[in-house]
């Protein structure tokens, strides 16, 4: 992600776990530059890249994050994470979320909200 030069931050999509990914990465990891954090760019960021998962044969998918990283929790509840546990892995204690998606990548907890919101 860059603004004119500017790097910002990446994300990363990855097509399958491993038993590492599956104890504590995820499908999806993200990084922003400290002068970029607090802007929403982590929440658009994995909102967009949510609906290239089917493509992938992903209907959901996981994302972790250090228990302590409240900003990165915050990223992943709003779109759609919910929280399955926390443990200890061979990189930290890990906050472990699934997404669980439609066929065109949206998640099912945020349509759910949506028709809460709406009734």
């Amino acid at each position: 992600m860059v603004d004119g030069e500017t790097y910002l931050g990446a994300i990363d999509l990855r097509h399958y776990l491993n038993p590492f990914l599956l104890e504590g990465g995820g499908h999806i990891g993200y990084s922003i530059r400290p002068s970029a954090r607090r802007s929403g760019l982590a929440t658009w960021a994995l909102g967009a890249v949510l609906p290239t998962t089917p493509a992938l044969g992903l209907d959901r998918v996981l994302l972790t994050c250090d228990d302590g990283n409240v900003g990165s929790a915050r990223t992943i509840e709003s779109n759609g994470g919910v929280l399955e546990d926390v443990r200890n892995t061979e990189i930290g204690v890990k906050r472990r979320y699934w997404i669980v998606l439609d066929d065109a990548g949206y998640s099912h907890s945020l349509i759910a909200a949506t028709r809460t919101v709406a009734s």
